[in-house]
């Protein structure tokens, strides 16, 4: 059985919830954001705290009860603070720019990448070879940073390439004669 199902959310002041049905949607000073959760999950708000529990009394429905708690708590998070993500690039000659929503990336290749940034997530860079990528929805900002770092995986003899800030490269040794 999930107990992270088990323990009760606290709302904060500044956020606003609404569940009807199986949708809950939240708004706070990030924006807004809508979840649709599992029919196995029931969820009951009073006053500022939400709790969790499930139509069933078996396993499945105790972790689609955790798997929701887990996500309404990321949005209250992200509504509230917000997810940053930095993106580092290592290579000679490669950078980046914002050109219309466009995230152009010259990466050693012949040409140009073209990357158009979702609505949600607000990218800035801060210098050539940093991304900054800010947005109220952990799902949707994980997904464009591994989106951008698919374009050039680190090399794992050289290091080159698109870098989380905190990933460390193990960097293989070449052969020997």
């Amino acid at each position: 059985m999930s107990r992270i199902a088990k323990k009760s959310i606290l709302i904060p002041k500044n956020v606003k919830i609404n569940i009807i049905n199986k949708i809950i949607k939240i708004s706070g000073k990030n924006g807004k954001l809508k979840h649709i959760v599992n029919k196995n999950v029931i969820i009951n708000k009073e006053k500022n705290i939400i709790f969790f529990s499930t139509v069933k009394n078996n396993k499945y429905s105790w972790s689609q009860a955790g798997t929701a708690r887990s996500i309404i708590n990321s949005m209250i998070i992200g509504v509230t603070i917000g997810f940053f993500k930095k993106l580092k690039l290592f290579g000679v000659g490669y950078k980046v720019n914002i050109k219309n929503n466009n995230l152009v990336l010259s990466l050693g290749f012949s040409h140009l990448i073209n990357y158009i940034i979702p609505n949600g997530v607000f990218v800035n860079c801060s210098s050539k070879n940093e991304i900054l990528l800010n947005s109220p929805n952990k799902q949707l900002i994980g997904q464009v940073a591994a989106d951008i770092r698919l374009f050039h995986v680190p090399d794992p003899y050289k290091g080159k390439g698109i870098r989380y800030d905190n990933e460390i490269i193990k960097l293989k040794e070449t052969k020997k004669k």
